[in-house]
C-alpha cells in the first residue's frame, strides 16, 4: 500500500481527509507522526503555499507528499482573508482559534451587506521533493457568510458558511454531504482522479 504524508498537523484535516482518500487505498500519514515541523507559508496564494508544505514533507521524510492550502475569500474584502486564514483573528488582538476566526469575522461585517463568499481548496501532491510535475487539485464553494453562527459538524468557518444549494451551513449538514459537497471534498476528487491516472 503506497504510504502519503499529509503535510499538515491539523487533526481535523486528517481525518477528513482520510475519509476522502479512502477510496485510493493508500496510507495517509500526518507529518506530525513523523517528527516533521511545520513548512513556512511565505506566498500569497494557495498553489504557492501547498507546494512548498508538499515538498517540505516529502525531503523530511523520503514519501510522496500531499498538502492543502485552504481558506475563506470574502468578496466584501476583495478575496480576503485568503491564505492568512487561519491566522484571521490574531490581526484583531484575538488568540489563533477557529472559534475567534469566527467571531472576528462576523464583528468585521457587522455591517456589511454583501455577504458573499467562497471557500477555496487547492490540492498539490509531489511524489518526490524534486518532483518536477506537481499534481494539482482545486475546489471552489460559494456560498454566503450568516450572522450567527449555525450547526456543529466541520470545523473552521463551517458554521458561517451558508450554501444555498443546501439552504444551510456547512457546520448544519451530515459529515458524508459535506464532505462530497465541501471545497476539500471537491479538490479531494479531483486529486484521486489524478493519482489513479498518474501515480497508480
Amino acid at each position: 500500500m503506497m504510504k502519503i504524508v499529509l503535510a499538515s498537523n491539523n487533526r481535523g484535516k486528517l481525518a477528513e481527509m482520510q475519509l476522502m482518500f479512502a477510496p485510493l487505498g493508500v496510507d495517509l500519514v500526518c507529518q506530525a507522526e513523523l517528527g516533521i515541523s511545520e513548512a513556512n507559508e511565505p506566498f500569497h496564494t494557495f498553489v504557492e503555499n501547498a507546494l512548498a508544505k508538499a515538498r517540505h514533507a516529502s525531503l523530511a521524510s523520503g514519501l510522496p507528499a500531499i498538502a492543502d492550502d485552504a481558506g475563506l475569500c470574502v468578496d466584501a474584502f476583495g478575496g480576503q482573508p485568503g491564505v492568512d486564514t487561519a491566522f484571521y483573528a490574531t490581526r484583531f488582538g484575538y488568540a489563533k482559534s477557529d472559534d475567534n476566526n469566527v467571531k472576528a469575522l462576523l464583528e468585521q461585517m457587522t455591517a456589511v451587506d454583501n455577504r458573499r463568499a467562497a471557500l477555496v481548496s487547492t490540492l498539490v501532491a509531489v511524489r518526490s521533493a524534486n518532483d518536477p510535475e506537481p499534481l494539482i487539485a482545486s475546489g471552489r464553494v460559494v456560498g454566503e457568510i450568516t450572522r450567527e453562527p449555525a450547526g456543529t459538524n466541520g470545523f473552521g468557518f463551517d458554521p458561517v458558511m451558508f450554501v444555498p444549494a443546501f439552504g444551510r451551513t456547512f457546520a448544519e449538514l451530515p459529515v458524508d454531504v459535506k464532505n462530497a459537497n465541501s471545497h476539500r471534498g471537491l479538490a479531494a476528487r479531483q486529486m484521486i482522479a489524478l493519482i489513479r491516472e498518474r501515480w497508480l
